[in-house]
């Protein structure tokens, strides 16, 4: 799609501002319903998009249209707040939930995207008041919308040396996340990291089955769709695409030729030791990249367990099953808090990518930003090593456990990995072999690796490996 470099002035990017003809009303109303349901009722993002675009068969462009207003006011909802409040007479915190959220969608138009004139901007949300039983306010909503459009390029943003305050609003981030990463890496590395958050058109990554179909012809055959493809920055069997429509059209998805997979959680299935008579058990494996990563590994063969929780996500690897044709991954519905003794003792890798904080990927998952507080990070930890302790014991003596998570809290991630260490029947595997040139770091041959989100423009992803000590003389586990 076009974009231009225009700059407001701020000095700020203008985020790629994209093109669009006139929108149907409709679309804008389906945007403002579903920014209700994520930021008023605490729903996700992708799934109330997801919702709705099956409700709504709409063409591409407005599909296109409403998917970039709904993520992008997300994403930058901090920093949209802060300006509607520079030029409202009433703070967005006490403004009625439709009328914030039909400002924000305003807003972000009049900001982020070209061709969406400001007057339509302004009009539309107007409309919008009016549709929605809100006429008495439509004076309110022009009046601070004429305002921002006047003036928001000479907003004063809060100035550098508050490092709190500026990086929260220049890149819409919660300040409780922005003084950790600076506490965690400084200043400099956390405005590296909020910028890879807003990174622009990032796209999206697959890894390719090559037990199923060559890199190349992967790569011919997306290309043949008029797709965009890059070669992933840490392992070769990543690809990353652009300008694909739907991906659910590409014939090397339908054909079962490549799994959506971040390139940074490729790491799991790298560093996994397996051979086409390994057993390995995936405890909390929806959507499934990563058993299927391995039975791709694995040319079909040996013994993957794969279980979630839900009868939902167990479904959703069903689906990545069928598509990819793997026979070798067997699927059952469990909580993985809950120990299966016929299990004990008879895998070759566990693979214990646990629920966590996401904050290592918020750029994709904007709305992870805003649900996610200090107090769950402390939650998380603890339900992580109460899985820990029951999983732990279905690896085998001499087999590998393998604790991964998509975050970059360091109760989750380091912290973790030495309570596995002080805790468990378990001694680090060094991962320098493992760990692409890019990613390397002091701490690979300790054996666990944090990758940053600005590494490979994708995910924050941290793993650690451990191997089971053999049994004792007695019999028992050796400590």
């Amino acid at each position: 799609m076009p974009q231009d470099n225009k700059r407001n002035n701020t000095g700020r990017p203008a985020a790629g501002k994209t093109v669009y003809n006139t929108i149907a009303k409709s679309t804008r109303q389906l945007a403002l319903e579903a920014m209700v349901s994520i930021m008023e009722n605490g729903e996700y993002c992708d799934k109330v998009l997801h919702s709705i675009l099956e409700k709504y068969p709409l063409e591409q462009r407005d599909r296109a249209f409403l998917m970039r207003l709904v993520e992008g006011t997300v994403e930058r909802c901090i920093e949209l707040d802060y300006v509607i409040d520079r030029y409202s007479k009433l703070p967005v915190a006490k403004q009625k939930p439709m009328v914030r959220e039909i400002l924000r969608l305003a807003v972000y138009q009049i900001m982020y995207m070209d061709q969406v004139p400001d007057s339509a901007a302004c009009n539309e949300a107007v409309k919008l008041a009016c549709t929605n039983h809100l006429i008495p306010l439509k004076g309110f909503v022009n009046g601070v919308l004429r305002n921002v459009v006047r003036f928001y390029e000479d907003t004063p943003y809060p100035k550098a040396k508050d490092e709190v305050r500026h990086l929260s609003v220049w890149y819409s981030m919660p300040e409780w996340i922005v003084t950790r990463f600076i506490d965690q890496y400084g200043f400099e590395k956390t405005e590296v990291i909020l910028q890879n958050f807003l990174q622009e058109d990032r796209g999206i990554s697959l890894r390719c089955n090559l037990s199923r179909a060559s890199k190349d012809e992967i790569t011919t055959s997306l290309q043949n769709q008029g797709v965009k493809v890059e070669s992933g920055k840490l392992f070769p069997v990543s690809l990353h695409i652009k300008n694909y429509g739907r991906l659910g059209d590409l014939e090397a998805f339908k054909n079962g030729w490549v799994q959506v997979q971040d390139e940074s959680s490729l790491i799991v299935g790298a560093a996994a030791p397996v051979d086409e008579s390994s057993v390995v058990i995936d405890v909390c494996a929806a959507p499934g990249g990563k058993s299927i990563h391995l039975a791709d590994k694995m040319n079909g063969e040996g013994l993957i367990r794969a279980c979630d929780l839900t009868k939902d996500k167990v479904s959703l690897i069903r689906q990545n099953l069928i598509r990819t044709g793997f026979h070798n991954v067997k699927l059952k519905k469990h909580d993985a808090m809950e120990f299966l003794p016929e299990w004990e003792k008879t895998a070759d890798v566990v693979i214990a990518d646990l629920p966590c904080s996401g904050l290592g990927v918020i750029g994709h998952k904007a709305d992870i930003k805003y649900k996610t507080k200090l107090q769950d990070i402390k939650t998380l930890a603890q339900q992580q090593k109460k899985i820990l302790q029951t999983v732990y014991r279905y690896v085998k003596p001499g087999g590998i456990l393998l604790y991964s998570t998509c975050t970059i809290a360091p109760e989750e991630n380091e912290q973790q990995a030495e309570w596995i260490r002080q805790n468990l029947p378990f001694e680090p595997v060094s991962l320098e072999d493992i760990v692409p040139a890019a990613a390397k770091c002091e701490t690979a041959g300790n054996g666990y690796i944090q990758i940053l989100p600005d590494l490979a423009g994708g995910d924050g992803f941290f793993l650690a490996a451990f191997r089971r000590k053999e049994l004792g003389d007695n019999g028992k586990d050796g400590y």
